[in-house]
């Protein structure tokens, strides 16, 4: 078995009362939160999931052909027991569409190798949310 590993960090700042700004490595931000105009954190978490694997089934699949139409719908159930929140249930729906060409059979041909491959081996984002990998909140240490 072969292991590599490479951190990644996103830091996160309070811009106002229920609004953040998350800041990767490279610069990059997204402004999230609860409110108008703005997407959840649970809402940023499906996204998540939708997005990687999506990222690669277009990968997979777009070599052979460019899709008509790509659209992802994650969903799940918001659920409280006992005071605590957790999502059940959570799908991902891919609606692709491919031109009725050679190529377009080709990529239609690949969907279903690359949903397995994202699910299985792929996409990090929900690999990680099945094996229940640890979420540690620390206080960092206060200024003297």
């Amino acid at each position: 078995m072969t292991r590599s590993s490479s951190p990644r960090t996103v830091q996160l700042s309070r811009e106002s009362e229920r609004v953040y700004v998350a800041t990767n490595a490279n610069g990059d931000t997204l402004r999230f939160g609860r409110g108008e105009g703005l997407l959840s954190p649970v809402e940023l978490l499906l996204a998540a999931i939708a997005g990687c694997s999506a990222i690669d089934v277009d990968v997979m699949t777009s070599r052979r052909a460019e899709p008509e139409r790509f659209d992802v719908t994650a969903s799940a159930e918001y659920v409280t027991e006992d005071g605590a929140n957790i999502l059940e249930d959570i799908r991902v729906l891919f609606d692709l569409a491919f031109p009725a060409t050679e190529e377009g059979d080709a990529a239609r041909k690949r969907i279903g190798a690359a949903l397995r491959s994202s699910h299985e081996k792929s996409c990090t984002v929900s690999r990680t949310i099945e094996a229940g990998v640890p979420v540690v909140l620390e206080q960092a240490r206060a200024a003297e």
